[in-house]
């Protein structure tokens, strides 16, 4: 079918039926089944499959790669001829012919197959769909091998939003928001859970996919995690371990319970129950806070363990202080008044206060909008490591890396971008980003990096995030992908990845190191 060049650079490789394929997902099928035309995607630079790449033919018919990167394609009175699909994924392109176009021309045989290689933009690398049905779809149809026990439902889920994890008695605690039902247009709002194994410890390793064993009830849809904690909503902010007042290991929980999207009434210290499987609220503390997404991490300060629940946001790490609201710190600028603390020479005076709000990102707008704050002060601003341009970054994580001795901040931008940026602290200076993940149009959002899943000594890391339309310019939802989890392999020594050495920063009062495994 001939070999295709253009200005990416690149190259359009289709291999016909009678080629042995190779890859994950592209061994032969197995008993027969392959009755449909397969369509193997994978990236051209590591030959694996690619997942969410659209193939659309002249007259609109849509499908989109599964997790190894496979369609199955039987259409009624297609099949035996040739056919043109257009192949659009964002991250990932293929060359444009002389009209513009972008894709391929196959010749549909039941049985036949194909292996097309597609070039990859994105710093990160796009590996698997986690959650929501029809994971490995397609592959199931062809009956290529796939990963998991429950390739194309678990738990009845349709889809699941923002994830947090915590290892607790060696094994993976997985936990989401709200999560979508395939019985009714409502699902399940008081947090959905599930475990896995740990890579090396009868788990898959992360390249592969994650086993989730999902909390059901009596009907096989996911359980609450959070059902006795009032009306409402209930969003689990983060999960922790740490020893209770016994001394206990436990597992621990921040949750928000909401009447709707305004903000929370109750907030809720949780511990996980062993028997009965969900949290149950050990503290209560009415306040009206605005909910958001955390990654907690355990690190030192000044010899003090500090649970970190954002990196401008800590307590002790024991229970007398993490049930006490008046024990928890928060690093900011801003002094009893509102107003903003600072030196003589007027930059800002930053340190930890207990009792203090957190100085998130909607408190330093609304100080830039009064004229207390410049936006443009030291310490806060964040540039594209390439262009120089000033970079706005939102929900995320930051954990230790011990690869790159440093603090590592996988976060999102605008709606669908994900950008990666290191300091020398865990507060920053985030002084320059580098961005790893694009989309066109869709959302990508509360990325979170699992350090659990770190490989070759945290040179290659892995992160997650919700793919969805919501908040973004999408027109329609992606079929099965939307409103689910997406996971993603960052090689930390990629030359792409170069960040200009952090300097020294008001941001960096105290010396904090984190407390190697």
């Amino acid at each position: 079918m001939g070999l295709d060049r253009g200005p990416w650079g690149n190259r359009l490789r289709v291999v016909a039926a009678a080629m042995v394929l190779l890859g994950e997902g592209f061994g032969a099928s197995e008993g027969g089944k392959a009755a449909a035309f397969r369509i193997g995607v994978v990236d051209g630079a590591t030959g694996r499959g690619v997942p969410l790449v659209e193939f659309r033919t002249v007259n609109g018919i849509r499908h989109w790669t599964d997790s190894n990167g496979l369609i199955a394609f039987s259409e009624p009175g297609l099949m035996g001829r040739e056919v043109y699909f257009h192949i659009e994924s964002d991250g990932y392109g293929v060359d444009a012919d002389a009209f513009g176009n972008r894709g391929i021309r196959l010749r549909l045989e039941p049985g036949g197959l194909a292996r097309v290689e597609i070039q990859r933009s994105d710093v990160a690398e796009r590996l698997y769909r986690v959650t929501g049905q029809g994971i490995y779809r397609d592959s199931v149809i062809l009956g290529a091998a796939v990963p998991l026990q429950q390739p194309v439902i678990n738990g009845g889920v349709a889809g699941q939003d923002t994830v947090v994890a915590a290892v607790y008695r060696e094994r993976i605690h997985w936990f989401w928001g709200d999560t979508e039902r395939f019985s009714y247009p409502l699902g399940n709002f008081s947090a959905a859970g599930a475990t896995s194994e740990l890579p090396g410890r009868g788990g898959l390793p992360p390249s592969r996919g994650v086993d989730l064993e999902y909390f059901v009830g009596p009907d096989g849809f996911t359980a609450p995690m959070c059902p006795d904690f009032g009306p409402g909503l209930h969003w689990i902010e983060s999960v922790f371990v740490l020893p209770d007042a016994d001394g206990r290991e436990r597992l621990m929980a921040r949750v928000a319970s909401q009447l709707g999207l305004e903000p929370a009434y109750a907030w809720h210290l949780a511990v996980w129950d062993d028997e009965h499987r969900q949290f149950t609220s050990r503290v209560r503390w009415d306040l009206r806070r605005g909910h958001d997404s955390a990654h907690p991490f355990v690190a030192t300060a000044d010899a003090i363990a500090y649970l970190f629940v954002y990196p401008d946001h800590r307590v002790q790490a024991n229970w007398a202080a993490v049930t006490n609201l008046a024990r928890y710190e928060s690093f900011t600028f801003v002094d009893d008044t509102g107003g903003v603390d600072r030196h003589a020479d007027g930059s800002l005076r930053w340190q930890w206060r207990p009792g203090a709000p957190r100085l998130d990102l909607e408190a330093r707008r609304r100080l830039v909008s009064t004229g207390i704050l410049r936006g443009d002060e030291p310490g806060l601003r964040t540039l594209d490591a390439g262009s120089g341009a000033s970079v706005e970054l939102h929900r995320g994580s930051v954990f230790w890396n011990a690869w790159r001795r440093r603090w590592i901040r996988i976060a999102s931008g605008k709606p669908g971008d994900i950008w990666y940026s290191e300091a020398l602290s865990p507060v920053g200076p985030w002084k320059y980003a580098r961005r790893i993940v694009s989309h066109r149009a869709y959302n990508l959002y509360n990325p979170t990096q699992h350090p659990f899943f770190d490989e070759d000594g945290g040179r290659v890391v892995y992160f997650e995030g919700t793919y969805t339309a919501a908040f973004s310019a999408a027109r329609e939802k992606t079929p099965r992908y939307d409103y689910n989890q997406m996971l993603y392999r960052l090689d930390l020594s990629d030359e792409r990845l170069r960040i200009p050495e952090p300097g020294g920063s008001p941001l960096d009062p105290v010396p904090i190191q984190a407390m190697e495994p």
